[in-house]
């Protein structure tokens, strides 16, 4: 199947061959013909499955259709539950609009930086990408307005959930319009999620993508206990020692991601960050390079992770633990693929044990802890 059978304008379709993309994923083949039927829609898809186009390329060909529209009230509203994430669909939509014929204005919004200037610019907004707290900021402002939604798109319900965002996600749904489409995309499934799709779609069009299963035998895991003033040296220790090349690192968090890679740098050691505040070209060159060999490390946040798909990946090292079991067997996953044997190291510090604890038991695995006291990171 390729885009050209799904519906979209020739437009759209010329955007999409500029970004090199061959065929559709399984999930944009059956949500993008719903969504341009006007139908709701909720997607079980995890993250990197293409959802994104999915749901973006019909929002666009929604803001074709001619509307008398006041000014501050967006016509698609995007909900998401982190900065990272915000920007990523923001771009998503710059790219796939470069040549429509109505021009668009998408804009992303969200917290950790001045309301003042988001303010200013929501002026003439057709697609507006948030987060729930600084959407209702900003509604609270009278700087925005919420009651000529069209189309309302929930990413990552889930973790939104997980967040703690469910108080602010309902009052943002009490001042949409009764009549709108919704589009409602999760990674997983919880009575949260179905209790959602009760009250915010209708009659909905239900895609579930299956998840890949992880065969994490083939992977040696490893784990150190360790200060969190010695993380770092240990970490450069590690890679130098073991003279580890293709390696693959995980944060939690941007600032960690940006930092981390500074002091590699700063001690020899060739290496790049990739996460949500670069642009989609910079972190396409980035990945390139880390593929071909050409960086030594790469230290990659969770969200910007998506797309890292490397046969024969020889080391993950989690610099942080991320917050589910399951987000660690995907990380560790991305080692040891096609029969390959992989090895994925952990480093922990004491406010860490139990919860590493845990994720050792859900994987059914138990991990080889090894203390590092003892190590000398004078030099490193």
């Amino acid at each position: 199947m390729s885009f050209s059978t799904l519906g979209l304008s020739a437009s759209l379709l010329k955007a999409i061959a500029e970004q090199q993309y061959n065929k559709p994923y399984p999930v944009q083949e059956k949500a993008i013909p719903a969504l341009l039927a006007g139908k709701d829609l909720l997607g079980i898809s995890k993250t990197g499955s293409g959802k994104t186009a999915a749901y973006v390329l019909p929002a666009l060909e929604l803001c074709q259709r001619k509307m008398e529209k006041k000014d501050r009230h967006v016509r698609v509203l995007v909900m998401v539950p982190t900065r990272e994430l915000a920007i990523q669909v923001n771009e998503e939509f710059a790219k796939f609009s470069a040549h429509l014929l109505t021009k668009v204005k998408n804009m992303a919004v969200y917290g950790g930086v001045s309301i003042n200037p988001q303010m200013m610019s929501l002026h003439g907004t057709d697609v507006l990408i948030a987060t729930p707290g600084r959407l209702l900021d900003l509604v609270d402002s009278k700087a925005v307005h919420l009651s000529q939604v069209e189309m309302l798109v929930l990413d990552e319900a889930d973790k939104m959930l997980n967040l703690g965002f469910k108080d602010e996600m309902n009052r943002v749904f009490g001042l949409l319009p009764a009549k709108r489409q919704n589009a409602l995309f999760s990674a997983t499934t919880s009575d949260d999620i179905a209790d959602m799709q009760k009250h915010l779609l209708h009659q909905p069009v239900q895609i579930t993508i299956a998840e890949e299963e992880v065969n994490i035998d083939s992977i040696e895991q490893l784990a150190y206990n360790v200060t969190p003033e010695r993380k770092g040296p240990l970490l450069r220790y590690l890679i130098k020692e073991e003279n580890m090349q293709q390696v693959l690192v995980f944060t939690s968090a941007v600032r960690t991601a940006d930092n981390l890679t500074g002091k590699l740098i700063k001690n020899g050691i060739h290496a790049a960050s990739l996460h949500g505040h670069l642009s989609q070209s910079a972190r396409i060159k980035t990945l390139e390079r880390f593929k071909a060999g050409e960086l030594r490390v790469l230290v990659a946040s969770d969200l910007a992770s998506r797309g890292i798909d490397i046969q024969q990946l020889p080391i993950v090292i989690n610099y942080e633990l991320p917050r589910s079991p399951k987000d660690y067997i995907h990380r560790i996953g991305r080692t040891g693929r096609a029969g390959a044997s992989g090895k994925a190291i952990s480093l922990i510090c004491p406010e860490d044990q139990h919860h590493f604890g845990v994720i050792q038991k859900k994987m059914g695995k138990k991990v080889t802890i090894q203390e590092s006291d003892d190590i000398n990171l004078h030099l490193y």
